[in-house]
């Protein structure tokens, strides 16, 4: 496998992604820049004050194993962006004859549904897709974020 890759800026750009994402649904959000160990993005509803702390985890690999590391759940929401961004850990010969590069995904998690997913023995605190009853159901439920800050659009 090699050195760890270094996806610093696809990191940051799912967290704009996530960002764009709330604002097209109609949701306020704004990115905590620095400081803010538990989350990266707050969404608010302006007339009641409510807001919604969200943290991005992002998976860069298309093949990537359907988990994500997590440690600090100092949050309401987790959203994992699944980048796509092309094969990573398959072995060449087991690829698809293309480059793996398919559009994003977005799973939006209500930070309990995250910690009870956690295994209890994984060092880097993982959190694997298949420990989630129907994770599917969570993709692009931007919805449970307004609900959660009061936003009925």
């Amino acid at each position: 496998m090699g050195e760890r890759q270094n996806t610093k800026l696809e990191a940051e750009g799912a967290e704009f992604m996530v960002l764009g994402l709330l604002l097209v649904e109609g949701l306020h959000c704004f990115k905590a820049y620095t400081n803010f160990a538990g989350y990266d993005l707050v969404a608010l509803d302006p007339s009641t004050g409510r807001s919604a702390r969200i943290q991005v985890k992002s998976r860069w690999a298309t093949d990537y194993d359907r988990s994500f590391a997590i440690k600090n759940f100092d949050c309401d929401f987790v959203v994992l962006a699944a980048l796509n961004r092309g094969y990573r850990f398959r072995r060449a010969a087991t690829r698809a004859p293309d480059d793996g590069r398919r559009p994003p995904r977005f799973f939006c998690f209500p930070v309990e549904i995250v910690r009870a997913a956690q295994s209890a023995t994984d060092l880097w605190g993982k959190v694997s897709l298949s420990r989630i009853d129907n994770p599917e159901s969570y993709e692009d439920a931007w919805h449970l974020i307004q609900e959660w800050i009061g936003d009925q659009k």
